[in-house]
């Protein structure tokens, strides 16, 4: 029924992602099957991004906009219940992936339609077909390693 499963980047991967995407103050940030949102979250906190998670579950969605609220970040968090090749997301500095291949494939042409130039997009462990990385980067977290892809996009 979903795109991919749910399985969340270990928060070390995440802080290594956004470091690697260079994220800045004010910068937005969006995280395509957002999860529980702890890409959103640790990019508001300790990055000072604005960001939107988009999540096709329901379960997760609700999940997320829960400690999203407990946490105070309504101002800088928004979280979307819905597909996310069904959402613009032109406003994007950043997307953040943790999809498979097979997604990343489809999901490229919007990709490339919609974000502009400069922007970046890191993906963990899945690469984007076509596309060649700025930089790759193996991380190892406790039982296995990630792989982090960060690609520009030109125009």
């Amino acid at each position: 029924m979903y795109d991919a499963p749910f399985v969340p980047s270990p928060e070390v991967v995440v802080r290594r992602m956004l470091q690697l995407a260079e994220v800045k103050p004010g910068e937005v940030v969006y995280d395509l099957g957002c999860g529980d949102g702890r890409v959103l979250i640790i990019a508001a906190r300790e990055f000072g991004a604005r960001a939107v998670g988009i999540e096709i579950r329901k379960d997760l969605y609700e999940q997320c906009i829960k400690k999203i609220k407990e946490l105070g970040l309504e101002d800088r968090v928004k979280v979307i219940h819905g597909n996310f090749f069904e959402v613009d997301i032109s406003e994007a500095d950043v997307v953040f992936l943790y999809l498979l291949t097979s997604v990343n494939e489809r999901l490229r042409p919007k990709l490339e339609k919609e974000l502009k130039p400069g922007a970046r997009v890191v993906s963990h462990d899945f690469e984007v077909l076509g596309w060649k990385p700025v930089k790759v980067e193996d991380l190892y977290e406790e039982w296995r390693s990630h792989r982090i892809y960060l690609y520009v996009i030109k125009k």
